[in-house]
């Protein structure tokens, strides 16, 4: 299985707001970024597509190093929430419906091709990758072409 090492940031111009991701991905030497922005969606949701896309991109199963900053992305998926929620017709704990269901269940199915293992690294700490990541996601989001969140638009 090849090793893939990822790292992932999302960023939002206001939340909700114009967004956008940034992703870096490396593999024996070989490096490849990734970013869209979208014209309105929330931070959370560009932390989660940031992830999702990387994930798309693999063109086969691999073992997987994801570094992100993102807790929420991070906890959903080490604490069991997301698997939770799905599994409770996504209902939370709390008995509140759970937000962004379109995207944590793309990533919940594209984990069961992928062996993942996440990390969290504090934002904006001076970690090269992440930080690469973070101006992608906020040029992305600043960008002229800016693609519609359609899941979000349409407040589902």
């Amino acid at each position: 299985m090849k090793e893939v090492t990822i790292y992932t940031d999302g960023a939002c111009s206001g939340n909700p707001g114009k967004g956008g991701y940034g992703v870096v991905m490396m593999y024996n030497g070989h490096r490849k970024e990734l970013s869209e922005g979208f014209r309105k969606t929330t931070n959370n949701r560009m932390e989660l597509l940031a992830v999702i896309a990387a994930l798309r991109a693999l063109k086969e199963s691999c073992k997987v190093m994801l570094y992100s900053d993102s807790q929420y992305v991070i906890n959903g998926i080490v604490k069991g929430w997301a698997v939770k929620w799905r599994k409770n017709n996504w209902i939370k704990s709390d008995k509140k419906k759970a937000i962004n269901t379109d995207l944590w269940g793309e990533l919940l199915d594209l984990l069961e091709k992928h062996d993942v293992k996440f990390i969290w690294v504090k934002g904006h700490a001076d970690n090269v990758e992440n930080e690469r990541c973070d101006r992608l996601a906020v040029a992305a989001a600043a960008g002229k072409k800016l693609l519609a969140d359609t899941i979000y638009e349409k407040g589902e």
